[in-house]
């Protein structure tokens, strides 16, 4: 063979070589931006902060490390927290009463600047009216004037129509199914506005405290940023998010799946946020009793918690009591309840839906969600 030969062999080998190279590089990065580009489908669980980057291994951009799972503060003593705020906002319910029945001689001027009093702190005209005749005939037969004898007597009817007689302890005993044990399944609904994802993820941070393992159910899918929002609450402590990726999708679907997986991790607890849309009461019963249903079938429903803003007082009061007769609603969480001296919402609200409050929210941070102590809270109204 001619040297001429060899080299022609030579440049041959080499075109092919630089032709294979061209043709497998951009089909190796092509599956990596597809990986980047893809959406979980409708009901999965949402991955890991920097799971999708793992995953496509050396065409990624540099790993961010994960931030550190975040461990929640105990829930136990945080009520001391809104004691302490309330007593420094200076609330209708415990300076201006205290002052007017601490005077010398009680005039019917003084009893209607009480009862007035009470009407503006949203105690409602049904327990106002209680309280104001409970206070007329003790402050007559005992004829207390003295600051320390008035505050005991008013802290003493004041705890009485909060009534600590009420089971407030939320429904986290799992079932036991056909021999299967079953993880607590807790629905949250609620008004657009009232912090209602907000305190799925709060209540999360509670339970996790307590060492209970848990499950996000992302079911409010007409929201858009409802489901990031929540998704970054559970990554912050650890806990999964069962979601959806398509707009509009089916909250019943969602919500079926969120208990699925509870239910084959073995959890202790699955919370499912809901839609807050009150369009009419009678797409809200369709809506909300669809997910109960798709829900009952993989486990029972424990606690459906109604989340109300305090600080909208007796205005809505009404979508409260909407969504009590649709969602048969076993528990109350009040959020902004340090944001306003109104306490009375507290009591009016147990009245008109006749369940108890549950939780509250203490403020803006994390942890600022406490289960409802009822002596705490009256002692923060009377400062």
């Amino acid at each position: 063979m001619t040297d001429f030969s060899w080299l022609w062999i030579l440049l041959g080998v080499l075109v092919v070589a630089g032709a294979t190279t061209a043709f497998v590089v951009p089909r190796r990065r092509g599956r990596g931006a597809a990986t980047l580009d893809e959406s979980p489908e409708p009901g999965v669980v949402a991955p890991p902060d920097g799971a999708a980057a793992e995953a496509t291994g050396a065409d990624a951009t540099p790993e961010v490390a994960a931030p550190p799972v975040e461990v929640p503060e105990p829930a136990s003593g945080r009520m001391v927290r809104l004691r302490d705020r309330l007593a420094r906002s200076g609330s209708p319910l415990g300076a201006r009463l205290l002052s007017v029945l601490s005077r010398d001689h009680l005039t019917e001027d003084d009893w209607d600047e009480i009862e007035e009093t009470l009407l503006l702190a949203d105690l409602g005209p049904g327990p106002a009216e209680e309280l104001l005749e409970a206070l007329r005939t003790r402050v007559r037969v005992l004829g207390v004037r003295e600051p320390g004898a008035v505050r005991e007597l008013l802290r003493e009817e004041l705890l009485r129509v909060v009534d600590p007689t009420l089971d407030r302890t939320l429904a986290l005993e799992r079932p036991v199914v056909d021999g299967v044990t079953k993880p607590a399944v807790m629905l949250v609904v609620g008004v657009n506005g009232t912090g209602k994802t907000t305190t799925v993820g709060k209540l999360a941070r509670v339970l996790v405290a307590e060492d209970r393992s848990v499950v996000l159910g992302a079911a409010d899918t007409f929201r858009a940023a409802a489901a990031d929002q929540l998704q970054t609450w559970g990554s912050r402590v650890g806990v999964p998010t069962v979601r959806s990726h398509a707009d509009g999708a089916d909250p019943a679907a969602v919500a079926f799946d969120a208990v699925r997986r509870g239910v084959a991790d073995g959890a202790d607890v699955v919370l499912v946020d809901t839609a807050g849309r009150l369009q009419n009461k009678a797409g809200l019963m369709d809506e909300l009793g669809k997910i109960t249903r798709v829900i009952t079938r993989e486990a029972p429903l424990g606690e459906v918690l109604l989340v109300l803003d305090a600080t909208t007082g007796q205005n809505g009061m009404q979508q409260a009591k909407v969504f009590g007769e649709v969602a048969g609603v076993t528990g109350i969480v009040l959020t902004k309840l340090d944001g306003t001296a109104k306490g009375g919402i507290v009591v009016a609200v147990q009245r008109q839906l006749g369940v108890p409050v549950k939780l509250v929210g203490l403020g803006e941070g994390p942890d600022d969600l406490a289960p409802f102590v009822p002596e705490q809270f009256v002692d923060g109204l009377l400062g």
